[in-house]
């Protein structure tokens, strides 16, 4: 079965199975009630299971695609013992996040983050804390410059300084990694953060790079999967507490930065952190301590891994497709990027891309999760002609010019959408451009078009592009 690959090399896969079957029936009677709402048709469950032996634990968006083929756009599956109701395609997606804006607003508890936050910070708290926290940080982002242009000229220099760190690596001499393109837009998410931009060696900065790369790589891990599923199995489990320990080593950092911010606080803002500190002083109770460093560490985990990842994959697919590289097309190809690539399966209503479990499941009609998926939205065949491929025909008109089509939601719609989608395309934008005006990308000596790897995406707790290198030419 699908599910249970992962695990079975794992030694302690067999403790925990009998576990899972000794406190199974006890959970099962204590947690699982039927729903006073008729659910739509899905699979059958299996005891204790579910459905889970029908998911690639590794792909849950792509799985759910392919039980729509069998059930429709609308189903209900069994993850363990959660009931859920699944939405596929751009129709149904549509209809439950534009249609019923305030039914689909909540989120349910996912174990792992109510580890984590504690029901704290911008994406995973509900109610009157979600309402005004979303509202702070969405008035807070304006207010430094998200979609303005002071921040635009930030980013200009931001790829100055990037650019010649590329060069650093002596053209076609010198291949580097991929993943030298996630410290421009990660550096951007933190001015925002903390009010100046790192240098690239600073050890501040390169700790937080490690830590939030360690952190997206434990939330693929198929474990910490198996803990959300089973979270009373927690005892038996290490993934999640080793997980919980490296996001406390980021909050310690943080942490340092509210106290500074603390010690020198003014009206006059010039961090998220400074404005979340003068907040607090108003002595309103929504903003205490723990929903500040929940809050702060929501951005810090949301800003920096997407961006970067998005912009890994823009470039590996210029090397891959050098035709489309001389010409260029970037808006076309960007919205590629955020379609197939999918840097979060699934970029559900919360901010662009901090995706859990492969997708954010919603919260409906007294307490029943609906999962709407947006890689089925993105894909889906009856509003793309060719879903899977590299086709700039999906977002170009007759004449050659760039439209947006309405099904192309990687940000999401609806009250959860992602609160920093106008930041996320001016980066990615001014970032792409700037590179392609200054450099030609290609593969690295001894290898060719074709053998660069855009099939199997390497999952964490994101879709990255496997750990690949690049060359860049200095246009002439």
């Amino acid at each position: 079965m699908a599910f249970l690959i992962p695990f079975i090399s794992d030694p302690a896969f067999i403790c925990l199975l009998c576990a899972l079957l000794l406190l199974g029936g006890f959970y099962f009677s204590a947690g699982s009630k039927n729903s006073p709402f008729k659910l739509p048709p899905g699979p059958s469950p299996l005891p204790i299971i579910g459905n889970l032996h029908l998911l690639d634990i590794r792909r849950q968006d792509k799985s759910l695609m392919k039980l729509a083929e069998k059930y429709g756009p609308v189903f209900t599956l069994h993850f363990g013992f959660q009931k859920a109701v699944v939405l596929t395609g751009y129709e149904a997606v549509k209809e439950a996040l534009v249609n019923f804006t305030d039914e689909f607003v909540d989120r349910p508890p996912i174990p792992i983050f109510e580890e984590i936050q504690h029901g704290n910070g911008v994406f995973f708290s509900n109610g009157e804390l979600w309402r005004m926290t979303r509202r702070f940080t969405v008035s807070s982002m304006r207010n430094l410059g998200m979609g303005k242009k002071q921040i635009e000229e930030r980013i200009s220099e931001e790829l100055h300084f990037l650019a010649e760190m590329i060069k650093s690596f002596k053209g076609e001499l010198g291949p580097f990694s991929l993943k030298t393109f996630n410290a421009a837009p990660t550096n951007i998410t933190f001015l925002m953060l903390f009010g100046d931009r790192f240098d690239y060696e600073d050890p501040t900065f390169v700790t937080l790079l490690r830590l939030i790369d360690e952190v997206m790589v434990l939330l693929g891990s198929p474990l910490l999967h198996f803990f959300n599923f089973y979270p009373f199995l927690g005892l038996f489990l290490k993934t999640h507490k080793i997980l919980l320990k490296k996001i406390e080593d980021v909050r310690i950092i943080l942490r340092n930065y509210i106290k500074i911010s603390r010690q020198d606080s003014n009206e006059n803002s010039q961090s998220y952190i400074d404005a979340l500190v003068f907040k607090q002083q108003e002595r309103d109770s929504l903003f205490h301590d723990e929903n500040i460093i929940a809050s702060v560490l929501d951005l810090v985990m949301a800003g920096t891994e997407t961006t970067a990842t998005t912009l890994q994959w823009a470039i590996l697919l210029m090397m891959k497709y050098p035709g489309v590289q001389s010409e260029p097309l970037c808006d076309f190809t960007l919205c590629w990027c955020l379609s197939i690539e999918q840097c979060t399966p699934g970029k559900l209503s919360s901010m662009r891309g901090f995706i859990l479990l492969l997708f954010v499941p919603c919260v409906a009609f007294q307490g029943i999760t609906v999962i709407p998926s947006l890689t089925s939205v993105l894909l889906d065949r009856t509003q793309w002609e060719t879903p899977n491929e590299f086709n700039p025909s999906h977002f170009l008109d007759a004449d050659g010019k760039f439209v947006k089509k309405d099904a192309f939601l990687p940000f999401s719609i609806g009250r959860r959408n992602c609160i920093g989608e106008s930041l996320a395309k001016m980066e990615l934008f001014l970032f792409f451009v700037g590179l392609l005006q200054m450099f030609t990308f290609h593969p690295p000596p001894g290898l060719t078009e074709s053998d660069l790897d855009l099939a199997v995406p390497q999952t964490t707790f994101t879709l990255r592009p496997q750990p690949q290198s690049a060359c860049a030419a200095l246009c002439e």
